[in-house]
């Protein structure tokens, strides 16, 4: 006769596991309820990304559309903007990253890397001063761009902080052209 140490396993043994295991699928049923309210609704996830048909805007025009609550600046910058963008030295400004959701997070804020490559003379770019969180206005401020009146940062026309407290260069968000005149933001 072979002799164990282990005793055989009780009615008790059962009752206690298949009450544990029954406590346990009750917490998840009661927990589950919560965990699936933190989920975004369909209003938000249908705003996840939102598409904008820009052919009635003509050249040197902005518009400014909602996506995920924020605005964001649509604008069909004209020859002598881009030009005046691109004679400015990435080494002269305060912030010199581009801040493209697009591109590599180290990318240099050169005005190419502010657009999208063959379509530079869109800037597509969260409308919220870096600073504070304000709306800059358009066409305003010392560079061309955008000026934010709250605490006086200026932007230029890449969107390029370029004087007062803001710390970054307004943010590029996630876009690409579906259509030659059809961007999708998100």
């Amino acid at each position: 006769m072979a002799h164990t140490d282990q005793a055989e396993p009780t009615r008790r043994d059962f009752l206690y596991i298949a009450t544990g295991a029954m406590g346990a699928v009750g917490a998840g049923a009661v927990a589950w309820p919560f965990i699936d309210q933190m989920n975004p609704d369909a209003s938000a996830l249908a705003l996840a990304s939102i598409e904008v048909d820009v052919s009635a805007v003509e050249e040197g025009q902005s518009v400014t559309v909602q996506w995920r609550g924020k605005p964001v600046f649509i604008r069909y910058r004209t020859a002598a903007e881009i030009e005046t963008a691109n004679a400015v030295p990435v080494e002269d400004l305060p912030d010199p990253l581009a801040r493209n959701a697009n591109l590599a997070a180290d990318a240099p804020a050169t005005d190419g890397n502010r657009g999208a490559e063959g379509k530079e003379q869109w800037l597509v770019q969260v409308g919220i001063c870096t600073h504070l969180g304000c709306v800059p206005l358009g066409d305003a401020g010392d560079f061309g761009g955008w000026f934010c009146p709250c605490h006086g940062s200026h932007y230029d026309t890449a969107g390029r902080i370029r004087k007062g407290p803001a710390p970054e260069n307004l943010l590029i968000p996630p876009y690409a052209f579906v259509e030659d005149s059809k961007i999708k933001i998100g």
